[in-house]
């Protein structure tokens, strides 16, 4: 299936070196500070992961790939990789207080899932402090961040520029591939044929960079392809939760009813609440209203095969779990990181469900 290869795909680019896919390459005379080599033959390397909370569905299964793909390396590797996996709680005193575990058990590397994206350069000082490579995954910390210790041109002004990287699809493309999906509709969404596409959108976390993208560029990437004009009718905070994806269209629809022609939804777990509330209304995707998400979980890519969602997008938990992973032990063995290292997302459409249950 296509998420598998995918997967393997993105596994073997890193592998191979895991170059060509960075914004600011590292540069050949930017070297990693001593005592960087940590993955010898015989060794074993002690991976610390912190996930923002345990009870994203996305986190989960990206959290439990890391798992499986670490003991999959265990049987063939003749260094012994040791994986601790922990629940940030979605409260970032409590993932910091997991960092500074991690350093102070002398774990190799670490690898961080934000539970806020604004956190991102203390917790990079902390590992430049203790020379512990950090990776970061899902939830992308700025710009500025990721170049702190970088030149303006993009040089290392610290070895340590070469030893904390991102890992993870860029938010933009998904946020396009939303927009695509409506403007690729034979209405291109205006069900009431005004010229004009009126919506809602649920967004996860206005301070997550990913929400933030994914907001912008899905209705900027509509206007562009369709060549319509749009009207927001509501845009309304979801945190990622289905219950409150569910709450909020549901009072979207009582309050504009058949004037809300598209509901986008930053991740499936609010897309499946739509879902719910879109039901519950009388409504019905496909026919008179439409409805799309960004993950491709399997209860909604089952709900775009039964027209239950009018699109999801891919965000391949396998590709980005393998790949962060190989950057971890790339840096342990004290070879440089590129800054970001991409994934690409994939739009998923009825006629192409299918390839991704």
């Amino acid at each position: 299936m296509k998420k598998k290869l995918l997967a393997l795909l993105a596994a073997g680019a890193m592998l191979l070196g895991l170059v060509g896919c960075s914004s600011t390459p590292a540069t050949p005379s930017a070297t990693p500070a001593e005592g960087g080599d940590a993955a010898a033959t015989g060794e074993t390397v002690k991976i610390g992961v912190s996930i923002y909370k345990f009870d994203d569905n996305f986190m989960t299964l990206y959290r439990n790939e890391i798992q499986n793909y670490v003991d999959e390396l265990n049987k063939t590797s003749d260094v012994k990789y040791e994986v601790t996996i922990q629940d940030g709680k979605g409260d970032q005193a409590e993932q910091t207080n997991q960092i500074d575990n991690f350093i102070t058990q002398d774990f190799d590397v670490l690898i961080i899932n934000l539970v806020q994206s604004t956190s991102a350069a203390t917790v990079i000082e902390k590992c430049k402090e203790a020379n512990k490579p950090c990776i970061f995954i899902n939830r992308e910390p700025s710009a500025e961040d990721m170049t702190m210790y970088e030149n303006a041109d993009g040089t290392a002004a610290d070895p340590y520029a070469t030893m904390y990287t991102y890992v993870g699809a860029d938010a933009r493309q998904s946020g396009k591939f939303q927009g695509q999906l409506i403007a690729d509709l034979e209405n291109k969404g205006d069900l009431n044929g005004d010229g004009v596409l009126q919506y809602v959108m649920v967004v996860g976390d206005p301070e997550n960079v990913d929400a933030q993208y994914r907001t912008q560029f899905s209705i900027e990437e509509f206007q562009t392809a369709s060549g319509l004009k749009v009207e927001k009718l509501d845009e309304q905070r979801g945190d990622w939760d289905q219950a409150k994806g569910q709450e909020i269209v549901a009072n979207a629809l009582t309050k504009y009813g058949d004037k809300v022609e598209v509901v986008f939804c930053n991740n499936d777990g609010m897309a499946l609440g739509a879902a719910q509330a879109i039901e519950a209304a009388g409504r019905k995707v496909g026919e008179d209203i439409y409805l799309v998400g960004v993950d491709a979980l399997a209860e909604a890519v089952e709900l775009v095969s039964t027209g239950g969602m009018t699109g999801t997008v891919l965000n391949d938990h396998i590709g980005q779990s393998h790949s962060a992973v190989d950057a971890a032990i790339k840096a342990t063995k004290g070879e440089e990181l590129d800054s970001y290292y991409w994934v690409d997302y994939v739009k998923v459409t009825p006629e192409n469900a299918a390839e991704f249950k």
